[in-house]
């Protein structure tokens, strides 16, 4: 029986140094420069968050929970061995990694993360949800265009960061995250697939969004991370190349996220109630900018 490891908030293992931020957790802080790119493009790319010696380890146990027979798999909120329509691609999506894998349980804790969203937040950082994204080589699948958002609205207020971290080089030729610049600025727009035709989301465009769509390739180094609004419109192409192209997703909330649903917020959570804050054993604390780690074992 494996132990659910979202019992336990705080690093388990040595994965990452931590202590109270200070002059350590300074070096991990965004300049006025970054912020303002950020808030005028929606999102942020190249920032370094892991070692080579922390995505080695993190390869590892992917490699591991990708098997549906891994004793922990009841454990993910979802887990799709192949989220593509397409057949002939395959476009492995799971949430849920940080309950059984020791190494993804502790990357919510690094501080080379956790500095910067508490800057782009504006507060104090809680965890919402993790996902793991996995394209083979030759026949990786896409992950359509698409608003975070859209599948959030059972939270209110939209306070929410999504970071993006790539355990590979993530190139335009194995299928790398492309974002939409200004997006963000845009309303809430109907979900229109996250695994299927590329092309759907133009459907429900306006006139004025089709001619602002121009999407930039974030391309990045493996153990860099590009983070981005809950409104930016984002996808990603397939994988034809010989290359892998595995990312995992860390999404956060500013501390004091309500529930806007009665229904639970992810599958086999207890459901909190509508109004009531975000938080316990599934929506730990992560950082608050003044001082306090949360270190509830």
């Amino acid at each position: 029986m494996i132990p659910d490891l979202s019992e336990r908030h705080k690093p388990i293992a040595s994965f990452f140094k931590l202590s109270p931020p200070s002059d350590d957790w300074n070096q991990y802080r965004l300049s006025d420069d970054q912020i303002d790119f950020f808030h005028a493009n929606g999102y942020l790319a190249g920032i370094r968050v892991l070692s080579d010696e922390q995505i080695a380890v993190l390869r590892h146990e992917l490699a591991e929970l990708i098997d549906p027979k891994h004793p922990g798999h009841d454990l993910f909120y979802e887990f799709h061995s192949n989220e593509s329509t397409d057949p002939l691609t395959v476009l492995f999506h799971a949430l849920g990694a940080w309950r059984i894998s020791p190494a993804f349980h502790d990357l919510l804790w690094n501080p080379a993360f956790l500095m910067p969203a508490s800057q782009l937040l504006g507060g104090a950082v809680r965890f919402w949800h993790d996902q793991l994204f996995c394209k083979p080589a030759h026949h990786g699948g896409v992950v359509a265009w698409h608003q975070d958002y859209s599948y959030w609205t059972r939270t209110q207020s939209m306070a929410h960061l999504s970071c993006w971290i790539g355990l590979d080089d993530s190139t335009r030729d194995n299928g790398c995250v492309h974002y939409v610049p200004g997006s963000h600025r845009w309303s809430l727009l109907p979900v229109t697939g996250l695994a299927n035709d590329m092309n759907a989301i133009e459907s429900v465009l306006t006139g004025d969004q089709k001619a602002q769509f121009k999407p930039v390739a974030i391309e990045l180094k493996a153990g860099e991370c590009s983070l981005h609004h809950p409104l930016m419109v984002h996808g990603s192409f397939e994988n034809r190349s010989d290359a892998a192209r595995r990312g995992a997703v860390m999404n956060v909330m500013r501390d004091g996220v309500r529930s806007a649903s009665n229904e639970p917020l992810l599958h086999g959570v207890p459901p909190i109630p509508t109004g009531e804050k975000i938080e316990g054993q599934f929506f730990p604390l992560l950082f608050d900018p003044t001082g306090k780690i949360q270190n509830i074992s």
